[in-house]
C-alpha cells in the first residue's frame, strides 16, 4: 500500500478537491473538549486517490511533533476551516504515536504502530458466552438460564520464546494481508464528516528514477607491429674505358712523345644512403561525449473514478449543479 502526499498525487488539489481552499493549514481541535492541538501540515492518499491520513503538526501542544491521524478519525468543518480529531485528545496519545518526518517511509509496520493507538476493540464481533463453543476437556457447570456448559480448562503455559515468535509471525501475517477496508472506522469517509473528500478517481502515476546502467572506459594502449618501407637510392660509379685509336694514328718524333707518369684524372663519386628512423605522428583524434536518448515508456491500466448519481422520487424540485463543471 503505497501512500503519496496530496500535492504529488493531485497537483491541483486546491481547485480540484476544495474549490480553491487548501486543507493544509486547517486548525485541528480535539473533538471531546474543543482544545486546539495543532494544524494540518499535509495529507496522504493511497494509489487510488483515497484519503488515508492527515499529517498533524502539534505545534506547542507536544513540542512541534508531527503525527498521523486516520481520515476516519477526522471531522471536517469547511465553514470554519477546522478539523476535529476523534481519538487524539490527550498529549499521552500523541506521545505514543510514531513521529512523522518529510522523509518518513510509511510502511506496513509504521501504519500498524499508528493503528495501535487509534484502534478500538470491536465488541460487536465478540461472541457471547451463551453462543461460544465449549472448550474441549472442560468440566460441566450450570448457567443462569439452566443450560449446562463446560467450564474452560486453562491450557499449559507455553514457552515464552515460542509465544513471542508465534506472536511476531501472526503480526507479520496481519500486516502483509491488511486492507483499509478491514477497519472502516479508521479509513472510511462519510457525507457528514467529509463533505469535500468524497469523490475519488484512480490515475496512472508515473515516476522516474535514475540508475547506473553501465560504465565505459576509454584508454590508450601501445600495439607493436612490424612495418616495412622502401626508398630508392642512387650511387655513382666510374666507368673506365680504353679505346684503341684506329685510323687516327699519328707518328710523333721521339722527342715529342709526352711520357708523364705524374698525370692523374680525378673524378668525384657520390652515392645516396638511406636514412630510416621512427617518428611519431598524430594518426587520429578521439572526441568523447555523452548524448541523451529519449524514449517513451507506454503503460496501460484500467482506472476508476466516482461520479455523483442523483435519484429522484416523486416530483421534487432539485437544482443540479454538478453538470456545470
Amino acid at each position: 500500500m503505497t501512500l503519496y502526499k496530496i500535492k504529488d498525487f493531485y497537483p491541483n488539489y486546491r481547485d480540484d478537491l476544495f474549490d480553491g481552499d487548501d486543507i493544509k493549514g486547517y486548525d485541528v481541535y480535539a473533538a471531546n473538549n474543543d482544545e486546539k492541538i495543532g494544524h494540518v501540515d499535509d495529507a496522504l492518499v493511497d494509489e487510488s486517490g483515497y484519503f488515508r491520513y492527515l499529517v498533524i503538526d502539534t505545534g506547542f501542544w507536544v513540542f512541534g511533533k508531527r503525527v498521523l491521524i486516520p481520515i476516519g478519525r477526522c471531522r471536517v468543518d469547511n465553514d470554519r476551516n477546522r478539523i476535529y480529531a476523534m481519538g487524539l485528545e490527550t498529549k499521552e496519545q500523541a506521545e505514543q504515536l510514531p513521529e512523522y518526518h518529510e522523509d518518513t517511509v510509511v510502511d506496513r509496520h509504521y501504519e500498524q504502530n499508528v493503528r495501535s493507538v487509534y484502534s478500538v476493540p470491536n465488541v460487536e464481533n465478540s461472541a457471547t458466552v451463551e453462543n461460544s463453543p465449549p472448550v474441549e476437556g472442560a468440566g460441566v457447570a450450570a448457567t443462569a438460564t439452566g443450560r449446562q456448559v463446560k467450564s474452560p480448562t486453562l491450557p499449559q503455559t507455553p514457552n515464552r520464546a515460542t509465544t513471542t515468535q508465534e506472536t511476531e509471525r501472526v503480526v507479520a501475517h496481519e500486516e502483509e494481508h491488511y486492507s483499509y477496508e478491514h477497519e472502516p472506522s479508521l479509513y472510511n469517509t462519510t457525507d457528514r464528516d467529509h463533505q469535500k473528500l468524497k469523490l475519488y478517481e484512480e490515475r496512472l502515476v508515473a515516476h522516474k528514477h535514475r540508475e547506473k546502467t553501465g560504465e565505459v572506459l576509454v584508454s590508450k594502449q601501445v600495439v607493436t607491429e612490424q612495418a616495412k618501407t622502401a626508398i630508392p637510392v642512387e650511387n655513382e660509379k666510374v666507368v673506365v674505358e680504353v679505346r684503341e685509336a684506329v685510323g687516327t694514328e699519328q707518328n710523333l718524333a721521339a722527342g715529342e712523345a709526352a711520357f708523364n707518369d705524374k698525370e692523374i684524372a680525378r673524378v668525384e663519386v657520390y652515392g645516396e644512403n638511406a636514412d630510416i628512423r621512427k617518428e611519431a605522428f598524430v594518426r587520429e583524434e578521439v572526441e568523447i561525449h555523452k548524448e541523451v536518448e529519449r524514449n517513451t515508456v507506454q503503460a496501460e491500466e484500467t482506472v476508476r473514478h466516482e461520479e455523483l448519481e442523483v435519484k429522484r422520487e416523486g416530483n421534487p424540485i432539485v437544482e443540479d449543479n454538478t453538470k456545470r463543471r
